[in-house]
Parts: structure tokens; sequence; C-alpha cells
């Protein structure tokens, strides 16, 4: 391992096999850095998210360089009132800040005494997914500073808030895919030379990480539209399965769905609506996404669970959404 190497990371493998992501010292502080400016200050955060993954080893950094003690939430299932207990250790002369995944914040929102300790914060970095805009909207109106993060373990985490690069963070879209360059970015996966190779490509002496993400670029602002392996070819069309996602969201009862493909004998695959809590008019949703999107985006059915599955980093588990989905058949 070389010496300026500071963390190995374990991507959370939401769709394959892990993979390791060495991360040099440099590049993680120079994310903190990028963060901080980026948030107006130093700040002493809550740490509501694993350290094994960036977004919780990312708060650590940005402690260390704001020179303050993050405070951490209770293990355990994540509950509003477990979040208000580690707020309330927090220095009161400080500024305050946190990161979370849409789902957590969905929780805090749900909460009145939480909503009120958010409203004090500095800022609620927010990324992992896609927030769906209901979530940002009623993050607004209680006057929560909600900052959505976009980047990943080989950029040392979000490196574009709100679709802006921070720092000295470079965007492109080549291909239709966004490509990230900078001082945060990876050196590659380790014991994994080709897959470096494949993920890290240099032009015109930049080096540049190849998300696998969809996405368009004006110069100024990143729009993220999904993930390029997310298309699915239905009945011979293809379709984008975060384009049904966000159209999905867009109804009451949807806030939090993930949209999977699933075999079908006849068309090949067929996407499949996976989302949490009480049935809603999902036929009208349904119908909206086939009026909106196209017959065949229209998902075959509507899986309804108590919960989304997911990693201990908080993004969906989608295997096991997979195997929800093919077993309501």
């Amino acid at each position: 391992m070389a010496r300026h190497v500071g963390l190995v990371v374990e991507t959370s493998g939401t769709t394959g096999r892990p993979k390791r992501v060495v991360l040099p010292a440099d590049a993680v502080l120079a994310s903190a850095a990028a963060s901080e400016s980026a948030l107006g200050g130093p700040a002493q955060w809550v740490l509501a998210l694993p350290v094994h993954y960036i977004a919780g080893l990312n708060v650590l950094a940005r402690s260390l360089c704001a020179e303050t003690a993050p405070v951490a939430v209770d293990a355990g299932p994540f509950t509003a009132a477990g979040f208000r207990a580690a707020a309330a250790r927090l220095a009161p002369e400080l500024p305050h800040a946190t990161a979370l995944v849409p789902a957590q914040l969905a929780t805090l929102l749900d909460d009145a005494e939480a909503r009120a300790v958010l409203r004090g914060f500095q800022a609620v970095l927010v990324g992992g997914q896609a927030t769906p805009a209901t979530l940002l909207e009623r993050a607004a109106e209680g006057s929560i500073r909600v900052v959505r993060s976009y980047g990943s373990s080989e950029t040392s985490g979000g490196c574009v808030y709100d679709g802006r690069p921070i720092g000295a963070t470079r965007v492109r879209v080549e291909d239709g895919e966004v490509q990230l360059a900078g001082p945060s970015l990876a050196d590659g996966y380790l014991d994994d030379a080709a897959l470096t190779a494949e993920r890290f490509v240099v032009a015109e002496g930049v080096r540049w990480f190849r998300t696998a993400d969809a996405g368009e670029w004006d110069g100024a602002t990143l729009r993220v539209l999904g993930r390029r392996d997310d298309v699915i070819v239905s009945g011979g069309v293809k379709v984008a399965l975060g384009r049904i996602e966000e159209a999905l969201r867009a109804h009451p009862g949807f806030a939090q769905v993930v949209v999977v493909a699933v075999p079908d004998a006849r068309w090949g695959e067929r996407p499949v609506a996976v989302a949490a809590g009480a049935e809603a008019d999902d036929a009208a949703a349904l119908a909206a996404v086939a009026a909106g999107l196209g017959p065949a985006a229209r998902p075959e059915r509507v899986v309804r669970v108590a919960a989304l599955p997911v990693l201990p980093s908080g993004k969906p588990d989608r295997v096991a959404l997979r195997i929800l989905a093919s077993a309501a058949d």
C-alpha cells in the first residue's frame, strides 16, 4: 500500500460485487475543505451515518478540519428521538450540521421537535440517492436548509452540491455519462487494475472518473438523470427506471419508491414499483406514468412494503427489492 493512502473504503455494491476504493489522505482532506467552504464555514456535526462508508467518514474528516468533535447518534434503528438526543449534546455556541440519506430526512420531517432542531442547523446534507422533490419542499416550508450532495466513494463523497461543483471539482458529460475530476479523486480500486483503468481515464492531461450516471451539464449546473445501467428494454422500447421513479414521486403515497426490473416472458423485462407505506391512488399514479413516459414505462404493478430495504449505507438494497418485486408476481 502506498504511503500516501489514507483510506480504503468498500462501496455498498447495490447491484454487484463490492469494490474497495483507495483514497489518498490528501483527497479526503480536499473534500472536507471544499465542503466546509461551500457550506459557509466550520461546524460541529451530528454523525448519523455508518463510518465504514464514505458519507460517515466524511463527517469525521469535516470534523477534523473544523477542529470540532462530532456527536454520534446512538447505534440501532434511526429514530427522530435518537437524533434529537445527539443534537442536544452539540455545543450551543457552534454552528451545527449533519449528513443524512433521504429516508432519515423523511423521519425527521415527520417529527415536530426534530424539525425545530434542523431549523437551527447551518446545513443538512442529503445524498446517497435521489431526494424526492416532496421532501425538499417540506424542508423548505420548515425553513430547513437542505443541500443535495452528489458524489461517490471514488470522489471522496459529495463533490457537487445542489448541482454545482464545489472546491476544484470539474464536471463534464461525455456520451451522456457524467464524469468528474479534481483533487478529491481516488487512486482507483484495490487489487483491480483493469477496473481502475476502465473507470478512471485521462483526457488532455486531466484524470476523470466515469460515474456511470447519465446527466446534463450546461457549464454551470449538473442535472443527474439516473444510472446509465438502469435503462431496460421492454417490448423493444428503452425504459429508464429512474425517470419512472421521478414521475411516481410527484404523487401522494410515493415519496419513498424504487423501481426495479423483473423478467417477463412476453416483454423481456417489465418495471415494478416498490413503495413504502399504505396504498394510495396507485392506479392513477401508474396511469400518469404511462401518459407522460409512454405505455412501456408503466410499472406492471406496485408492491407495498412497510419500509424499503436498505443497505448499511442507507442506499436502497436493489437485490432485496428485486426479490420482493418478483415474489409479488
